[in-house]
Parts: C-alpha cells; structure tokens; sequence
C-alpha cells in the first residue's frame, strides 16, 4: 500500500511536473521574449564565431580526445589600396609588437625570395625611416648567432645577422625561432608602419638557414590542421580608401567555413615543396585559350602585387585586347589598353577554374582613356616558377596553404567575404597575441538534466518515505 504521505507529495508538485495541461489562463498579450543574438559585423567576429561553433560541437559530439593542439588568426591590413597586406608579430622578452608584410613566394626578377623573417634593427639609421625597429638589447632572450644575413630584391635589399628570439604570432609562441636582424636596409624600401618581412615559402629557400616560423608550427603538431588560410580584401575601387584599410585575416591550424563556399581545391606541389608553385594548366583571355606549355609551373604569392609572366605569354594576353600596346617608363613590362575594355580572365591550375575580377585587371589608370594591366612580363630567374600568381589573383579566392601533403587550395569567397571588400572598418593593429590560440575541446561533454529545487526534493523525500 502507498503511504499517505506519499500521494500527499505527489499531489503538492507542480502541474507541469508531470506535463499535464492546467487551467492557468495567461494574462491578455503575455509574452516570452526571444532574443537573438547580434550577427557578427566583420571577419573577425565571424572568424570567433565560426571556430567557436566547431569546437563546441565536437566537445558535445565527442570525438578523439585530449588532442593537444590549437588555432589562431591574425588579422591584417591592406595598405596603399591593394599594394601590400601586413600583419603583426612579437618579438623578445618582454615582447615587443612588429607589423610585417607577407609574402609566400619571390620577389619577381631576382633571386630572393619570401622565405625568411627579418625585422630593422634599431641601429638601421634613417633608410628604415619611421619604421618601428627592433632593439636586440631590450630582449633578455636575444641570441646573437654571429650569422651574416644579405638579401637582395629588385625593389631593395636587407643586411644584417642571423638571431634567436621568442617570437609570437596569432596567440602561438615559439622558443629560439631564427630571424634576421637588419641592420641596413635600402632608402624607401619600408613604408611605416611595416618594419620588416615574415617569409611564408619553405625552409629550402631560406637566406638564412632558419626555419620558417609557419613551418615550425606545422612540422611539430602545434596546429589542429597543418595548414595557414588567407582571405585579402579589395579597396583599389573604392575612390574614398584610406592609405590603412582592414585587409582580411590569415588563420593557422584551420579553415575559416564562413569565408568561403563549397569545397576547397586541392593542388599537390609537384616536386619538392621550395615555393608554394602548383602547374599552371589553362588561361583565357576574353574567352580565348592562351596557349600553355605543358610542365608550366606558378608560384602562389600573397608578397606580389599583381601577375607575373613569360614575355611571349603576356603578349598573347594584350592581343586579345584590342588597341593594347607595351608600355613604357616605369611600366615598362606592363601592356596599356582601354579603360573602356572589360577584361575577362580565366584561370586553372589542374582543378577548377577561377575568375580574375575585371578590376583586379586594372592595375592603374594613367590617362583618361588608358589603364595599365596587372600581367605583365618577368623572369623569376633559374629554378624558379615561370608565372606568379599575386594578389590580383588571390583577392578572388579564399587560398590555402597545407603543409602535408603539400598542396595549395582554392576556394570560392562567401558573400561575407566579399562584403568586406571597400567596406571600411577599424585597421587592425600591431599586436602582442591579443588574439590567443585555443586549445581544441574535444572530450565528451556530460548530459544534464534540469528540474526545479521543490520538485527534486518532493521527489527525493518520497523516494526515502518508500524504502
């Protein structure tokens, strides 16, 4: 028989307790507000968004566990409409904060390349201008490894030594990571406030016989994936564009899914990785084939501005623009055509083909009817791709740079990359991690069960009264 008290129990919960209906009428207009979440407004935030949504998904869907490793991102700047994209970096103990270009690949018509990172020293004098620079003496974990360092592009050249410092970057750190400390650099080769260079191409290249900081990362499982990911933004039409504009984000350890649409493209680099050059197989122009040498390879590089070509390849280009001509002065290499042309430029590297905006065709206009093209003719020199894919192209993919198998993946842009061409903004500034890695949460994440404080304990002290 059930005890009295117990049914007295059950009858003393809450209706709703056990789901049944109740002749409760609610007020006249009740409501339960809903509140919606503000959407992200920039990459940034959706980049956070993005990454914290996976990770919470596979800590509650479970997934391997204690997987030691992390992710970050580093937003960067587009400076001078297009020209170039820096991000930041910290040097030293204490850590001091640096802007750095970014570059993946050479600097076209000479023999160095994006490999190594290099800062101005704080001895450069007045050639590094008003350029941030690094003073060795500040860091008490400085190492001077008595290396030469001397590297020489067609814009410019840096001289100094090979060092050893606690460098950070998009919330990682890395003990003893080789750099180069420049103690001379050409007049106007930095444009404050970028103080130097962040190579992003392989160990292979390198100047000065260091590691690549990204390559560190990768080779020793810091990453949750082994790859770094860049989306570059747009302002060379946007007639009111700062000198500073936001420039997009690079990620490292992962893909950001909110950047991109579809399926990503995959090309193995054939042969040892050196530069990131995948085969160049198809190029049209207005709808019409350039022809292309099978074997032809293109390096892939954010450090380069425009596209970079064989002569009589740029020639075929420009023919198929009616009323182009070579140019001359400084643009000598480049081909002049009608502003009033809408140029059309297709392009595949084995896999899918992609689109070059007709604006990202458009390198400059110099008269009020004739404007400069983005390829143009160039000789990267013995052993090096003979085409160079730069920023002209990238600004109209979301590109993706893995270490293993290496490879480099295209992808279409989301709309919500696209939104952040010309659209303004606060330009990121030069930071010391603010933007830390975090450690994938990948155990199982425990059930729970919720029920009001009055009816667990009715239920517990009827469960007592029973035994």
């Amino acid at each position: 028989m059930i005890p009295l008290f117990f049914l007295v129990s059950l009858l003393a919960l809450p209706a709703d307790t056990f789901g049944a209906p109740t002749d409760i009428v609610p007020i006249s207009g009740q409501t339960i507000p809903l509140r919606r979440n503000q959407s992200p407004r920039d990459v940034t935030e959706w980049s956070a968004l993005a990454k914290r949504q996976r990770d919470n998904l596979i800590a509650k869907y479970g997934g391997p566990k204690a997987k030691k490793r992390s992710t970050g991102y580093n937003t960067i700047v587009n400076q001078g409409s297009d020209s170039l994209y820096y991000g930041s970096l910290a040097i030293g103990t204490p850590a001091v904060s640096f802007d750095v270009q970014l570059g993946h690949g050479l600097f076209v018509c000479s023999s160095a390349v994006d490999v190594d990172l290099w800062v101005a020293s704080s001895s450069c004098g007045t050639s590094c201008g008003s350029s941030p620079t690094y003073d060795p003496l500040s860091s008490s974990t400085f190492q001077n490894l008595s290396t030469p360092f001397d590297i020489q592009y067609v814009v410019g050249y840096a001289t100094g030594y090979v060092a050893q410092d606690i460098v950070q970057m998009a919330g990682f750190s890395v003990s003893n990571q080789g750099f180069a400390v420049a103690d001379t650099v050409s007049d106007g080769f930095l444009t404050s406030p970028v103080s130097g260079l962040l190579g992003l191409a392989w160990e292979s290249l390198a100047s000065s016989g260091q590691m690549p900081l990204w390559q560190d990362l990768a080779s020793s499982n810091t990453w949750d994936s082994a790859l770094f990911a860049f989306q570059l933004t747009r302002y060379k039409n946007d007639t009111t564009a700062q000198e500073l504009e936001p420039g997009g984000v690079l990620t490292m350890g992962y893909t950001n899914s909110s950047l991109y649409t579809g399926s990503i493209d995959y090309i193995d680099i054939p042969g040892t990785p050196s530069y990131w050059y995948i085969p160049l197989t198809t190029l049209t122009v207005q709808g019409n084939s350039i022809s292309i040498a099978s074997g032809t390879t293109a390096a892939i590089d954010t450090g380069t501005t425009n596209i970079a070509g064989p002569a009589s390849s740029i020639e075929a280009i420009y023919a198929q623009i009616p009323n182009s001509q070579p140019a001359t002065g400084d643009f000598e290499g480049y081909y002049s055509y009608p502003c009033s042309t809408t140029v059309n430029v297709e392009v595949s590297f084995g896999g899918a083909t992609w689109s070059i905006s007709p604006t990202d065709f458009a390198v400059a206009q110099i008269s009020s009817t004739e404007c400069i093209g983005a390829f143009f003719e160039a000789s990267a020199g013995t052993g090096a791709p003979s085409w160079i894919f730069g920023d002209a192209f990238l600004k109209n993919v979301y590109s993706v740079f893995r270490y293993s198998p290496p490879s480099v993946g295209f992808a279409n842009l989301s709309s919500i990359a696209i939104a952040e061409n010309g659209a303004g903004g606060t330009v990121p500034s030069a930071t010391i991690g603010a933007i830390s890695a975090a450690v994938t949460n990948t155990s199982d994440a425990p059930r729970t069960l919720s029920a009001s404080v009055s009816t667990l304990f009715f239920l517990v002290l009827s469960a007592v009264l029973l035994l």
